[in-house]
């Protein structure tokens, strides 16, 4: 009998603080291999944290994460990544392909520059976003919404096994959402695993298979009909503001007043 794989994704009593005061408490956590995960929570509940300490861009004050079994540094090329559009400078002098180039340098060797079969991966992951008559387009002379596209696009181009993208539906049009919600769900049929920080309740039950509620701590981790609950829902966001009654399990369209946040 051959040994069971590794999760993609193992977090044990992962601690995080920003000047000594704690942003994440003893998160524990096993993500099954081939699932689209939503990370959902309030504001300040540590989202966009535990992204980058998964990614190792924030240190923890304990515990640790594998990926695949490994340490982050070990495992990086199985790991794609889509930062917050906020976050990113878009002024700085590149274009799109340039951008989504940069998603091939995981599979180059030391001062290697892409190639043509490199340029090849880029250009049809750009197609894939319907992106790719902006290659040479600056990337500050595109809108959010195709920002996003291009840093999905360079997400893409890393052929990774595990996707982390941190809200890559803030600020973007009605087409751009459903383009990346077809190309998340093409994603995890191919077997790859995704961990998507949300804050949108009203489509989370729809867009994933499993929701983790975070709120500095886990409250809960499952498959989403199991977790999207309204009691559930109120011990992480605490609090009012209306959602549809759908989270008390209810097929009416009266309204319950819960909190909802990003």
């Amino acid at each position: 009998m051959s040994p069971q794989a590794p999760p993609p994704l193992e977090i044990h009593d992962l601690t995080v603080a920003y000047h000594k005061k704690p942003v994440l408490y003893g998160i524990d956590l096993v993500v099954p291999s081939g699932q689209l995960v939503g990370i959902v929570g309030p504001n300040g509940a540590g989202k966009s944290t535990l992204i980058k300490a998964i990614l190792g861009l924030t240190p923890p004050s304990s515990g640790w994460v594998r990926i695949f079994g490994k340490p982050y540094r070990s495992n990086a090329k199985r790991v794609g990544y889509v930062p917050q559009r906020e976050s990113v400078d878009w002024d700085f002098p590149v274009n799109v392909m340039d951008v989504v180039l940069m998603g091939r340098y995981g599979h180059l060797g030391w001062l290697k520059r892409p190639g043509k079969g490199d340029r090849e991966v880029a250009e049809a992951c750009l197609e894939k976003v319907q992106m790719l008559p902006y290659a040479r387009r600056q990337i500050s002379n595109l809108s959010g919404g195709q920002q996003q596209r291009v840093f999905l696009a360079r997400a893409l181009a890393q052929e990774s096994d595990l996707y982390l993208l941190d809200e890559p539906f803030a600020g973007v049009d009605v087409a751009t959402e459903s383009a990346i919600v077809t190309i998340l769900g093409q994603l995890r049929a191919r077997g790859k695993t995704l961990m998507v920080v949300h804050h949108d309740l009203t489509t989370a039950r729809n867009y994933f298979d499993m929701l983790l509620l975070l709120n500095m701590r886990m409250v809960d981790f499952g498959p989403t009909d199991e977790v999207f609950t309204y009691d559930k829902l109120q011990a992480t966001y605490g609090g009012r503001l209306t959602i549809l009654s759908q989270v008390a399990n209810s097929r009416s369209q009266k309204e319950e007043n819960v909190p909802l946040g990003r």
